[in-house]
């Protein structure tokens, strides 16, 4: 009997594992952050950019950090069961939304198939970004998320085909190649589990680390991929933009952690170690300046300081990074919490509105000789700091961050209903208010900000009426530099993630005119162009610019059809975007464990 009983138990236990094995996999929960060591790498050992020899190998190699994930507090909120009438609401919007997806798809598919960028007015394509497919590879995840099934697979076949070791280009934007390809990559390898994708990330993971194979091991980030083909030595830049080298960690280490080689996670992790050991030592200390030097591993010197182009996502990793990984980089937190303070004491203004409307815009600012001066500008794509502040006042506890986030919020939404089109430009400048208490409107000085900086770009100006009948400016706005839309995300990213985090109502609505007012502007037989001018009167269409990167089908439309979509459809507890928008799996404290009990 015994040796019956001890066969009963060990059949029931192999059943009961084969059961739980099989709930696991089928169940709609996320797979674990981490795969067996090197499953994925070995087969890749004779690729050209893993094969080419090394001339300058890292000393050391630290590992992936191996400590028991943090518990990380809820970032979306519970919300209540929906109405059937909000629920056709949202779906009527979200179909609407994924039909304009669908059209512009089918236009690529039609006449941009494997090329980077459809040219939606002329119907032409073009290869900004290495001719590696970039708009099929950024939008392979949207496609997945949409349920789009038979495109993805037809996108996949087309992506595993994409040789990263040719390309026209004389240079490549490593920081673009990263967030784009890589990222697209992951993301889409996270959803659907298709080898093939990570595959393809292993590809372009090491084509980029090679762009780290310099005397310091600081990357090359405007790349000369043709000296790297052909075998010559290469040094880091003495100047580069901080965004560009700063903005690597998510892919990198997200590379790492699916297929346990280390050696992408230590490759960024040095290049952060550097910055946080200066994070306090430039002239602004908890931001660093605009542009950095790689060769002398220098980060804080320089006077420019933005939370907007060219250092946006250097800021934007940080906590995404402490998300992604579980906490398990203290590092991060720290960076983020005085980034976040230095920004919300510097950079961040309340603008003088016509309603006194309770906003805020970040602007620039210049440290020199201890005096600290605000540029009041505002950018279309630094609308992602709601977004931000959003993610780390939620992970970090810190109301004032999500104090701040919904201000800038309604800063971005205001700014869009301000147009005429409804559509926020690039660029614009504003009259900050004297604190970020508030201030009540005054028209004469408005309009002296506007005659000021008239003068300032053209001394022939004449009455301040004039030019603000010339430049069209809406009443607030002191110069509108840039008048493009370009089919950007930031605003919609910032909206979604706020509306997760808080479910406020309203931020729906916002969203669907935001959508309305865009697709109206922008759409063409084929898709939908950036327009060159959208301060121009309302029933005067402006000019299409005949271009659609990759980042509408990628970034914009996505936000658009996730904030529509259910609420737990790519859950901000589940999952962490890159600057792309392409979402990665956060290691969390029960897919860890998940993890370790198989």
């Amino acid at each position: 009997m015994p040796p019956i009983r001890r066969r009963s138990i060990a059949w029931i236990a192999l059943v009961a594992t084969l059961i739980l094995l099989y709930l696991y996999n089928t169940s709609t929960s996320p797979p674990p952050s981490y795969t067996q060591p090197n499953l994925h790498t070995n087969q890749d050992d004779n690729y050209f950019w893993k094969s080419l020899p090394v001339h300058y190998p890292p000393q050391s190699m630290r590992p992936l950090p191996t400590t028991t994930p943090v518990k990380y507090p809820n970032i979306q909120t519970p919300f209540d069961e929906e109405t059937p009438e909000a629920q056709t609401t949202r779906q009527h919007r979200q179909r609407a939304v994924k039909d304009v997806f669908a059209k512009c798809w089918s236009s690529y598919r039609e006449y941009a198939w494997k090329a980077d960028e459809l040219a939606p007015v002329s119907g032409g394509k073009k290869n900004p970004f290495g001719g590696w497919a970039a708009t099929l590879v950024d939008a392979l995840d949207t496609l997945w998320i949409m349920g789009m099934k038979p495109q993805f697979d037809e996108a996949v076949q087309a992506a595993v085909t994409i040789d990263f070791t040719k390309t026209d280009l004389k240079q490549i934007n490593v920081f673009e190649t990263n967030i784009r390809y890589l990222g697209g990559f992951i993301s889409a390898f996270d959803l659907s589990g298709d080898e093939r994708l990570l595959h393809k990330a292993i590809e372009v993971g090491e084509m980029l680390y090679k762009a780290f194979d310099t005397p310091n091991r600081m990357p090359i980030t405007r790349w000369d991929i043709h000296a790297a083909i052909n075998g010559r030595r290469q040094t880091a830049p003495p100047a580069l933009l901080v965004a560009e080298i700063g903005s690597l960690t998510m892919e990198f280490t997200r590379l790492s952690l699916i297929t346990g080689d280390a050696k992408w996670f230590d490759a960024v992790q040095r290049v952060m170690d550097a910055m946080a050991d200066q994070q306090d030592s430039t002239a602004l200390p908890g931001l660093w300046p605009l542009v950095v030097s790689a060769k002398d591993q220098v980060f804080n010197i320089g006077n420019t300081f933005t939370l907007g182009a060219m250092a946006d996502s250097v800021y934007e990793y940080l906590p995404k990074l402490s998300a992604l990984m579980g906490g398990q980089m203290p590092l991060y937190q720290d960076m983020y919490e005085k980034a976040a303070g230095a920004a919300i004491k510097h950079a961040l203004y309340r603008p003088m509105t016509p309603n006194n409307e309770d906003i805020l815009i970040s602007g620039a600012i210049k440290s020199e000789d201890g005096q600290i001066t605000l540029d009041p500008s505002g950018q279309h794509l630094v609308c992602f700091l709601g977004g931000l502040f959003t993610l780390g006042g939620r992970l970090f506890n810190r109301p004032q961050d999500l104090s701040a986030a919904i201000k800038l919020v309604n800063g971005c939404i205001w700014t869009y209903q301000a147009l005429p089109h409804g559509i926020m430009p690039e660029t614009f400048h504003m009259l900050p208010c004297p604190s970020l208490a508030g201030c009540e409107w005054d028209e004469q000085a408005w309009k002296k900000e506007v005659l000021r900086l008239a003068k300032d770009k053209d001394k022939d100006t004449t009455s301040v009426d004039a030019i603000i009948k010339r430049d069209r400016l809406p009443q607030g706005f002191t110069s509108i530099p840039d008048r493009r839309y370009i089919l950007r995300p930031e605003a919609i990213e910032s909206i979604f993630i706020l509306y997760r985090a808080t479910g406020r109502p309203a931020l729906l609505d916002s969203a669907w005119a935001m959508f309305e007012a865009i697709n109206s502007t922008t759409s063409t037989t084929l898709a939908n162009s950036a327009v060159r001018d959208v301060t121009l009167p309302r029933e005067q269409q402006p000019e299409l610019a005949d271009s659609m990167e990759s980042f509408w089908l990628g970034e914009t439309l996505k936000y658009f059809y996730l904030i529509f979509s259910e609420t737990d459809v790519i859950s901000l507890d589940e999952y962490v975007f890159n600057t792309e928008a392409h979402p990665f799996r956060r290691l969390v404290p029960r897919r860890a464990e998940e993890w370790q009990s198989f």
